[in-house]
């Protein structure tokens, strides 16, 4: 099965298998019981594994047990819709912020977003940016200038040092929490951009001058709206940074 399947396929999918799992049952006295315990046992344990692999910051902060209760109540309420299990988990932010046991770490939502959305910056396709196109920046009116983010980039808001916690979950530094602590402790969020580089997903805190910066760019917007959004960010610096951690892909003239 493929991530192409619509939501009504997979479900008539499911339907026709539950079905014939309950004709044999029929014939087969104690078939239903082992075969469909066997069938939600598996199909649970492998939604478990998907989600694990879309969300190891989320992982690692609640543990493999909590988690693994976590993603097989979530597979519970809202099973996966797609035949691609990599495609299942974007409920997991809202399911995160409604259990009352979490309550107590109110960031696990926003990290949780943040998770998917590298997730998804790891299966976008690769884009290789025009030199010819990035020198059109030198000479051409910022009006005209419209800059495409790679494919995967977003943006996340949030109330918490979102991007701190997630880079931290990857430091080999001796006290790499340090950061985390420290910045839960101004108790100001962090805007996370988010893209691919290498084949990998990244995040990065960005300043709030980059991130209303940044929200132009993806609305589509002119360099021109773009700039006056931020009027006191440089943009030469942030182009180097841009191109060295390979944020852009294009550089369209209109």
């Amino acid at each position: 099965m493929t991530g192409g399947m619509t939501s009504h396929t997979e479900a008539a999918r499911q339907q026709r298998l539950l079905a014939a799992l309950a004709a044999l049952a029929g014939s087969e006295g104690g078939f239903e019981t082992r075969g469909l315990a066997a069938y939600r046992a598996n199909a649970a344990a492998a939604a478990e594994r998907a989600l694990a692999a879309a969300c190891p910051t989320v992982q690692q902060l609640l543990g493999e047990a909590t988690f693994a209760a976590v993603a097989r109540r979530l597979w519970q309420a809202a099973p996966p819709t797609r035949g691609d299990l990599a495609q299942w988990g974007d409920g997991l932010p809202a399911w995160l912020s409604q259990d009352p046991a979490l309550a107590d770490e109110p960031f696990l939502a926003d990290v949780a977003r943040v998770d998917l959305a590298v997730h998804r910056a790891e299966m976008a396709t690769d884009a290789v940016l025009d030199p010819a196109r990035l020198a059109r920046l030198g000479d051409t009116d910022a009006a005209r200038v419209h800059l495409h983010l790679a494919p995967g980039a977003a943006l996340l808001f949030s109330d918490h040092p979102v991007a701190t916690i997630w880079q931290a979950h990857r430091s080999a530094a001796p006290d790499r929490f340090a950061p985390v602590r420290a910045a839960i402790a101004t108790g100001q969020g962090e805007p996370a951009f988010v893209w691919r580089q290498g084949g990998r997903g990244q995040v990065a805190a960005l300043t709030p001058d980059q991130a209303v910066f940044t929200v132009a760019v993806l609305a589509g917007g002119s360099l021109a709206d773009a700039l006056d959004a931020a009027p006191s960010m440089e943009f030469e610096p942030w182009l180097l940074q841009a191109l060295s951690l390979q944020w852009l892909s294009d550089v369209e003239i209109r």
